[in-house]
C-alpha cells in the first residue's frame, strides 16, 4: 500500500507540473499575440479632435466630433463657416451642438464570424474626427434628407454632425483613408492604393484584401467607398454594410 501511495503521489505531482507548464505556455502565447502599438493608419486622424489609445486588445477612439474642414454647419460666426446657399440646412449648428463620441473597436478585427448589419447613429469615426453614418436617416432612406447634406456629404440631424456620402473634404475620387468603422476595419476612398484605380474584387461590403499605404507591403482586409453613384445624391455612399469584422 505504501508503494502504491508513493507512485500515486509522484504521478499527481508530475501531472501538476505538466499542467502548470502548459498554462505558462498558453499565457506566453497570449502575450506574443497581444497588440502593443496602434496601427500606422491612426496617424492620419485629426489630433485636435481625436484621442486614440490601446486598451488591452481594443482601440478606444474618443472624439469631440468637430471636423477640421469648412461647412455651412459651423454657423456664420465660425472661421470654418462655408456659405452653401443650395443646402437645406437643419436647425442645428456645430458650435452649439454636442458632437462628442467614443467608440471601442477590436485592434485585430475578427474576420471569421458572421457579417453584421449596420444600425442607426455612429457606425465609424472619420479621419476629420466627425462621425460616419450609413444609408439611413431618421428611420428612413437617406434620399429623404439628401437636400440637407453639405458639400462634403454631411449634415447634423438628428444628433451629431456626420457623413453619409464620400467626404470630399479629405477624399475625392482617390485612395485616401476615410476612417475606421465599429468592427475595427479601416475605410478608404474609391480607389485602391495597390492598383492605382478602382478595385473590381470588392465583396458585398466594399471590402477586399490588399496592401495599403499604411501596411508596408503587407496585405490587410479593408473597405472602400463603392464606386457607384447613390440614388439622387449625385455622390457615393460612404458605407452601408454589412460589417465583416465582428
Amino acid at each position: 500500500m505504501k508503494t502504491t501511495f508513493k507512485i500515486f503521489s509522484v504521478l499527481t505531482i508530475s501531472l501538476g507540473v505538466f499542467l502548470a507548464c502548459s498554462s505558462d505556455d498558453s499565457i506566453s502565447q497570449d502575450d506574443d499575440d497581444m497588440v502593443t502599438e496602434l496601427h500606422a493608419a491612426f496617424a492620419a486622424f485629426n489630433p485636435e479632435a481625436t484621442t486614440i489609445f490601446l486598451d488591452g486588445s481594443n482601440v478606444v477612439i474618443e472624439t469631440t466630433g468637430l471636423p477640421n474642414h469648412e461647412t455651412v454647419y459651423w454657423g456664420e460666426n465660425h472661421p470654418l463657416y462655408r456659405e452653401e446657399a443650395n443646402v437645406d440646412t437643419t436647425p442645428s449648428i456645430m458650435s452649439s451642438n454636442n458632437n462628442a463620441t467614443t467608440i471601442t473597436v477590436d485592434a485585430t478585427p475578427n474576420l471569421t464570424g458572421n457579417t453584421v448589419a449596420t444600425n442607426f447613429n455612429t457606425i465609424g469615426i472619420a479621419v476629420s474626427g466627425a462621425s460616419i453614418f450609413n444609408d439611413q436617416e431618421g428611420g428612413g432612406p437617406l434620399d429623404q434628407a439628401a437636400a440637407s447634406l453639405d458639400w462634403t456629404g454631411a449634415h447634423i440631424g438628428p444628433g451629431v454632425y456626420h457623413y453619409h456620402l464620400e467626404p470630399k473634404a479629405f477624399t475625392d475620387d482617390d485612395d485616401k483613408l476615410v476612417g475606421i468603422l465599429r468592427d475595427g476595419v479601416f475605410l478608404y476612398g474609391r480607389k485602391c492604393n495597390t492598383l492605382g484605380t478602382y478595385p473590381a474584387d470588392l465583396d458585398a461590403s466594399g471590402g477586399h484584401t490588399t496592401s495599403t499605404q499604411y501596411t508596408l507591403g503587407e496585405e490587410e482586409y479593408h473597405y472602400h467607398i463603392i464606386n457607384e453613384l447613390y440614388t439622387n445624391t449625385g455622390s457615393y455612399l460612404a458605407f452601408a454594410g454589412p460589417y465583416q469584422g465582428y
